[in-house]
């Protein structure tokens, strides 16, 4: 390699793990680094500079990253937006009860007043599954894209990153409590509520004797973000994008994940049915999006060929 291109590869390589290692910078500045923060850094500088094929995967990966400091940086500015005439609670419970209600003898209810009362440890442990592992079934699905269709792994990353965008827009411009938040506290809207990981999840902590899910929850950047369920897009995304590299096996397996998911949602009382709607609109709208931008953007070899033959054939005459 040249001198000039070895130092492109060097700049490169700066700029990829410069977000990670500013934000940790960042973080110790404002006395709050946290070992995930650390650990974000490390990893990509690792990954950048171990060799060209992890480097290529983190490239891949990259939005993934970027999400997670994202989401860490706006928790300063989880109040940005929000007042109590402007988050929507009991309005949108009632929408709820209207489309999706259930009635139980006499009354009129959501299936989340129903599963409040009726659940068992088992249902409990089984959904706390796909809400533990979401991120995790990401990254492999990336990873396996890498091997077998690297085109679908930059769409599942970037997809990734602008459904989240798209997210954290609607939460500030659309805030929404859960229906574990009505449960407790009616339609009394109180901005200085702090995040929860509602009392399933509390349960299953509770049940395992840890406290992960509380760990995880009492980091989350805002208790009104209920609408859209990012949790309900990140598994259809995965689903539509991996679609055609999946195998049946692969594509039954992601689409009972999904399924899970959306159940999981609900059971669990984070999410109103509505939610599951619109994070599941926003995925499938992501899919065609980045579908759109990749045959616009991005030229693959064989569309670059006549070009290339044309250029061979002129520097032979």
């Amino acid at each position: 390699m040249s001198g000039a291109g070895s130092m492109r590869a060097r700049v490169r390589k700066l700029l990829l793990i410069a977000p990670f290692v500013l934000y940790m910078a960042y973080s110790a500045l404002r006395h709050d680094l946290r070992p995930e923060h650390v650990l974000l850094a490390v990893v990509a500088v690792v990954l950048v500079f171990a060799h060209d094929r992890t480097r290529q995967i983190f490239e891949g990966l990259l939005p993934l990253g970027l999400v997670g400091v994202l989401y860490d940086a706006m928790r300063p500015y989880q109040q940005l937006g929000l007042s109590v005439e402007r988050v929507h609670l009991c309005d949108l419970r009632a929408l709820e009860l209207r489309f999706f209600g259930i009635t139980v003898g006499d009354q009129r209810m959501t299936l989340h007043d129903w599963f409040f009362v009726h659940h068992t440890p088992a249902v409990d442990l089984y959904c706390a599954i796909p809400y533990a592992t979401f991120v995790l079934v990401t990254v492999a699905c990336g990873i396996f894209l890498y091997v077998k269709d690297r085109p679908a792994m930059f769409r599942l990353a970037w997809g990734f990153f602008l459904l989240n965008l798209l997210g954290f827009t609607t939460y500030h411009l659309l805030p929404a409590a859960p229906p574990w938040y009505f449960h407790s506290h009616g339609c009394v809207v109180d901005l200085a509520t702090h995040a929860s990981e509602g009392p399933a999840l509390m349960r299953v902590d509770h049940m395992l004797g840890v406290a992960y899910f509380h760990g995880m929850y009492g980091k989350a950047a805002s208790v009104f973000g209920a609408l859209p369920s990012l949790h309900c897009a990140y598994p259809l995304l995965v689903l539509l994008t991996g679609w055609k590299a999946f195998g049946w096996k692969l594509r039954a397996a992601s689409a009972f994940y999904y399924v899970s998911m959306v159940f999981s949602a609900i059971y669990l009382d984070h999410h109103w049915v509505i939610d599951a709607l619109l994070g599941s609109s926003y995925a499938a709208l992501v899919t065609a999006l980045m579908a759109i931008a990749q045959r616009v953007f991005v030229r693959t070899p064989a569309q670059r060929a006549p070009e290339l033959a044309s250029g061979l054939l002129e520097s032979e005459t």
